[in-house]
């Protein structure tokens, strides 16, 4: 079955039991056979986020898990699937604003990579401006870097765990607002 015969068939009003069965196992067909070309690190972060989406997906805040969040906590969230250039699955990410038991989080990274092409004013003036370098927090083990570009609202559900903070009235702090209000100027 295709993409076109599946997308067909679930817009049909007359979807009978037996075609929905059908599709079901085409989609599970092809999710499997997606699932043996990954490698084993790949395949845990489609399958856990898959769980977490499961337990966690009808939830309207993180408080069900007595975690209460604030700005400048930085947290282990759990994304879910992303499309090419966008933050999927698990990444830590720093809330910036809680609105109505959302948060806008930007997404971080340790990939060293992404610290080398970093924009910095002094070490790095040619660098990417949508990557922040934060440094080395304090309760994180690696040096970090934000996706300014990736900051987006989530369900606050998504955040597994709260690992570290940035102090809201920290210089730090203050210069990650600037740069991302810089980034999403009209």
């Amino acid at each position: 079955m295709t993409y076109y015969n599946i997308t067909n068939l679930l817009k049909d009003s007359d979807c009978t039991e037996r075609k929905k069965e059908e599709v079901i196992e085409e989609y599970l067909a092809v999710m499997r056979q997606q699932l043996l070309k990954m490698d084993n690190k790949q395949v845990k972060e489609v399958l856990l986020s898959e769980l977490n989406f499961q337990e966690r997906g009808k939830l309207m805040s993180c408080r069900y898990y007595d975690m209460n969040i604030r700005e400048g906590d930085i947290c282990y969230i759990d994304f879910g699937k992303a499309y090419n250039q966008e933050t999927g699955y698990m990444h830590f990410g720093l809330v910036i604003k809680i609105f109505n038991s959302k948060a806008l989080v930007i997404p971080m990274t340790s990939n060293p990579q992404a610290f080398i092409m970093a924009y910095d004013k002094n070490y790095n003036p040619d660098g990417m401006t949508h990557l922040m370098r934060l440094g080395k927090v304090e309760g994180l083990v690696k040096y970090s870097v934000l996706f300014l570009n990736d900051a987006k609202f989530i369900n606050t559900a998504r955040i597994i765990d709260i690992k570290s903070h940035l102090s809201t009235e920290g210089e730090l702090y203050r210069k990650v607002i600037a740069r991302f209000s810089n980034i999403i100027q009209f």
